[in-house]
């Protein structure tokens, strides 16, 4: 529906979501924050007044948005929101940064270049603009880290108001979210922002399983709802007689949670057992608040069993994230398993509200937490930024979503670690000069090697010597960013003058082969060399890894795909556009087509996820192997479609009548007699379709089976599955995608 209002009624409505977004922020404001504040949007509505939002919105809604979510869900002071007012004057505007920094100061000013986007890349930079920019916006958390978290309330408003947006924006943008921010807000404790943030990049990753997941949810709402009743008014009487004030609500489990569950465990919507929790706020003092927790604890398994292996105690060791809470799965009504977690009201505002809650509960010299240990080892490893830009978001991304683990030192000090951390990455978190000379490491009292996994409870002391350097086989055992970060700065230190000699004698060859050495070339041979850096290409020519012959190969393969598809169109006389004979499309055009105007252009299909006809899809242009089409769901589709959206081309399926594709379903039930014969029977006799394959084995009256069949597109899958889970006795068909 298209936006129209009168100057009027915009103004008007301006005022109303201004006053809207201070209200629950007000009273804590001085009369100083109120006047900044109000210069802050008065300077921004008057630099956006000629502009509009994709909706026909004024642009203003925007940057009000955003300082709405900065106030009200992270929680930040008057300089953030002052600060997410004018996040896009500098970028959008004829103001400079110089007239921010002279109107509000220079700590506003380094906030607002902080969130500025980098409007222009050399054309020949081979790497993604989001990354760069993401890359420059961490770079300034050695300013200020109210630079992330204002832009992470940028990318949910952004997420909130997709809808506008072409289909191929909407994809690449949440794919960037999913990549990225989510994982971000996560690891700095923004709970419900990066609940909000998965939710809505699978609505526009994979808009039907949302939907789906969605609609079941709200089937199932009346009774969760009385189930949850049904549980708290259990525990109710005995938490009031103790005189605990509390209040208790059910949590559902996020969209994207249940789709992550169903994909990792292989199970149905209806097989997801924890959709939703329950949760406990108690008001406690800072002094009662654990002891409080354990007798809430003590009170909910009086009435139902807990599952032993499902206790988690986040309380005593909270989360690096700042988290704190008690967890427990018990036994509830009619049989179902509930998770039920246990937190005061302090707790459950860092919980929700994450970094500024955290700092809003931390008095004097209270210890250093978790959270902002993460944060001084983020602000070393970008002491080395002169790696490119999509390794450097990969590097940062390694201990974002990592599970946990706790390390002793010999002292008895707790390290946490992300799971799968070895001995070395264990020196390094001690301090740098300690990885550097890290020879060896006693683990529980045993010597052990530096590549040692470790796990949590160990008690690690490492052992040094004055001669050890770091090698590059360190960097295969280490787990840790931090780490990563170190050795790599060591190694280039020391091998500078190699890599500088390694570019000099590549400069040489390859005018020898006649190719030109470039940004462009020296990125085709990192991905030909499958290398991570141009310095790791430069060191290995230097040292001799790569030789003569291996440079030939790789001038007899090169090719350049993106350009040959550029070329292609521009040079094409009619693209394939408004076919209309249905004829002329079975019998010519049985394929993919590509791009807006829908061309016919040579393609694979990826191994990864195993496309046919009817499903969703994509195309990637890769370097040597031509445009390679997966899946909207494939497992790589978001790192792609966020690294490297430049080379990701839309595609569709015009007619698949003509052509066959196998299909592997997967089958399990109950073993009856003649139920072999009842899924033949079905499925060559009903649907014309013919097996390639056929393996059912039985075990204790259940059965696990797979067969392989031959089928013209998606459609007839999914009645396949239809048909087949109508046969008595079966349990479960699934596609399997491998």
């Amino acid at each position: 529906m298209a936006y129209t209002a009168s100057i009027e009624s915009e103004k008007k409505e301006i005022a109303i979501r201004y006053k809207d977004m201070l209200k629950d922020t007000y009273q804590t404001l001085s009369n100083t924050d109120k006047l900044m504040i109000r210069k802050a949007f008065d300077i921004a509505a008057d630099a956006h007044k000629d502009q509009r939002r994709k909706t026909g919105e004024p642009y203003i809604f925007h940057p009000i948005a955003v300082a709405k979510i900065v106030a009200n869900e992270i929680g930040l002071g008057a300089y953030s929101i002052a600060s997410a007012l004018l996040h896009d004057v500098v970028e959008d505007t004829d103001y400079t940064f110089a007239d921010i920094e002279q109107l509000f100061g220079e700590t506003i000013a380094k906030i607002v270049n902080g969130l500025t986007k980098i409007s222009k890349l050399q054309k020949d930079q081979n790497a993604s603009i989001q990354a760069e920019n993401f890359r420059k916006m961490l770079l300034t958390l050695n300013d200020d880290v109210r630079v992330i978290l204002i832009k992470i309330a940028d990318r949910l408003h952004n997420m909130q108001t997709l809808d506008s947006m072409r289909e191929d924006k909407q994809v690449k943008i949440a794919s960037e979210t999913l990549f990225i921010y989510a994982p971000l807000a996560h690891r700095l404790g923004l709970y419900n922002i990066k609940t909000q943030l998965e939710d809505l990049g699978l609505k526009y990753t994979e808009s039907e399983v949302y939907n789906d997941i969605k609609n079941k949810i709200f089937e199932s709402e009346e009774e969760q709802q009385k189930y949850i009743d049904s549980f708290t008014k259990t525990i109710k009487k005995s938490l009031d007689q103790e005189g605990f004030v509390y209040t208790i609500k059910g949590r559902t489990k996020s969209i994207y949670s249940i789709r992550r569950k169903m994909l990792n465990q292989a199970v149905s919507f209806e097989e997801v057992y924890d959709k939703f929790a329950i949760r406990i706020v108690y008001k406690s003092t800072l002094k009662d608040e654990k002891f409080d927790a354990w007798k809430i604890y003590s009170i909910v398994t009086d009435h139902f069993s807990p599952n032993p292996n499902r206790l988690r105690d986040w309380i005593t060791q909270p989360k690096t994230t700042g988290y704190e809470s008690l967890h427990t799965t018990v036994m509830g009504p009619q049989g179902k398993w509930v998770e039920v977690q246990i937190r005061s009201s302090r707790m459950d505002e860092i919980a929700e509200k994450g970094y500024a809650a955290h700092f809003k509960y931390k008095h004097g010299s209270q210890k250093e937490s978790g959270l902002e240990e993460w944060l001084n080892k983020l602000r070393e490893s970008l002491e080395n930024p002169d790696v490119n830009a999509v390794d450097f978001v990969e590097q940062f991304k390694l201990n974002l979503y990592a599970k946990e683990i706790y390390v002793f030192t010999p002292d008895g000090d707790i390290k946490s670690l992300p799971k799968g951390a070895t001995a070395l990455d264990f020196a390094f978190a001690i301090h740098s000069e300690i990885g550097m000379r890290c020879r060896a490491a006693k683990v529980n009292g045993r010597l052990t090697q530096i590549s040692k996994e470790l796990h949590s409870g160990d008690q690690v002391e490492i052992i040094t010597a004055k001669n050890q350097k770091p090698k590059l086989a360190w960097l295969d055992i280490v787990k840790t960013a931090r780490a990563k970060s170190k050795i790599k700065s060591i190694l280039k230190e020391e091998h500078k003058i190699i890599a500088k000699e390694g570019k000099e004698v590549l400069d040489r060859k390859l005018r020898h082969l006649k190719i030109k050495l470039n940004e462009k070339t020296i990125n085709e041979l990192v991905n030909f060399f499958k290398l991570k850096t141009s310095f790791d290409l430069f060191y290995k020519i230097g040292n001799g890894s790569i030789d003569n012959q291996q440079l030939k190969k790789y001038a007899s393969q090169r090719s350049n795909v993106l350009m040959h598809f550029l070329k292609s169109r521009m040079n094409r006389p009619t693209a394939l556009k408004d076919v209309t004979s249905k004829e002329e499309v079975t019998a010519n055009y049985d394929m993919l087509v590509f791009g807006r105007d829908e061309e016919k252009l040579k393609y694979s299909l990826s191994k990864c996820c195993n496309p046919i006809p009817g499903d969703p899809v994509f195309g990637f242009i890769t370097i040597k192997d031509g445009i390679k089409v997966h899946k909207r769901n494939c497992p790589n589709a978001v790192s792609m479609q966020s690294q490297y959206a430049y080379r990701v081309i839309s595609a569709k399926w015009i007619d698949s009548s003509q052509q066959g594709f196998k299909v592997t379903l997967e089958l399990t039930g109950v073993d009856n007699m003649g139920l072999v014969n009842e899924v033949t029977r079905v499925i060559s006799g009903n649907l014309n379709v013919n097996i390639h394959s056929l393996n059912i084995s039985g075990d204790e009256g259940f059965f696990h089976g797979t067969i392989t069949v031959h089928v013209k597109n998606n459609k007839q899958v999914n009645n396949l599955i239809k048909k087949l889970l109508e046969i008595d006795g079966l349990e479960k068909v699934t596609r399997n995608s491998s």
